[in-house]
């Protein structure tokens, strides 16, 4: 998603900002090639019925309301479904941060604005003093959502939120008797364990091979499996955390 400019609706104050992403996608890509020529394979829109390959003004959206049975709607007419949000991201309440369980976040964009505007500031300093965080709607692409504004770092930060019936949280029940013993042994594990959250030390490991895998290909090397290590399998709780102590 390339940066694009928008604006904040706070009651009647309007606040423009712009969109920059946080998150960019680090994986590596891999084509599809015909393994008797390494050739790129291509895909193209088949109609089966009419037996031809089709092109993109060829096609409209179809929703299967019951077997084989389609209605169709134009680019109009979903654009004319397009809620009033499209253009804004639409405060409509504030509330504690504490009262969002952590898997309703989806995605975070950093708001900025593109230049020095007073109600940006003002209403950076209102997320920041009040310790609360902004509930809003608006489009991103043609899809809707509502997202949360908080003060992050002398900047806005937006995270878009699924909705309630997008959650799928199953009952669990986990509660098992445990010794004092194994609660000392596995707090001691813990305290062992414990430092600051560095982001900065944590490398993607599988990234990482495949990009030397890729440099070892270029050079005409084998690729050889690397031996995994075997953890010994423990009797019992209390022996697995001791020797958790051991190694860690």
């Amino acid at each position: 998603m390339a940066n694009v400019h928008s604006a904040i609706s706070f009651g009647l104050v309007n606040i423009p900002i712009v969109y920059n992403p946080i998150i960019k996608n680090n994986d590596t890509s891999f084509h599809q090639l015909h393994k008797k020529c390494l050739h790129r394979i291509r895909y193209q829109k088949y109609c089966e019925h009419c037996k031809k390959i089709v092109t993109e003004a060829d096609l409209i959206k179809g929703y299967e309301y019951e077997k084989d049975a389609f209605i169709t709607f134009t680019k109009e007419e979903l654009t004319n479904m397009q809620i009033d949000s499209k253009e804004t991201i639409e405060i409509i309440s504030f509330v504690p941060e504490n009262e969002i369980k952590p898997f309703y976040y989806e995605k975070s964009y950093v708001l900025t604005t593109p230049k020095k505007a007073k109600a940006y500031s003002l209403f950076l300093e209102v997320l920041r003093k009040s310790k609360k965080v902004a509930v809003a709607k608006t489009t991103i692409g043609s899809k809707f959502y509502y997202c949360l504004l908080r003060h992050f770092e002398g900047n806005i930060l937006m995270s878009t939120i699924y909705f309630e019936e997008e959650i799928n949280l199953p009952e669990t029940n986990v509660e098992a008797k445990f010794t004092k013993q194994e609660l000392d042994l596995a707090m001691k594990l813990v305290e062992q364990l414990s430092g600051h959250f560095t982001p900065e030390s944590y490398e993607d490991d599988y990234q990482k091979g495949i990009k030397e895998a890729i440099n070892e290909k270029i050079e005409g090397k084998e690729i050889t499996k690397k031996a995994k290590k075997k953890k010994p399998t423990m009797k019992d709780l209390v022996t697995s955390l001791q020797k958790s102590l051991e190694v860690s």
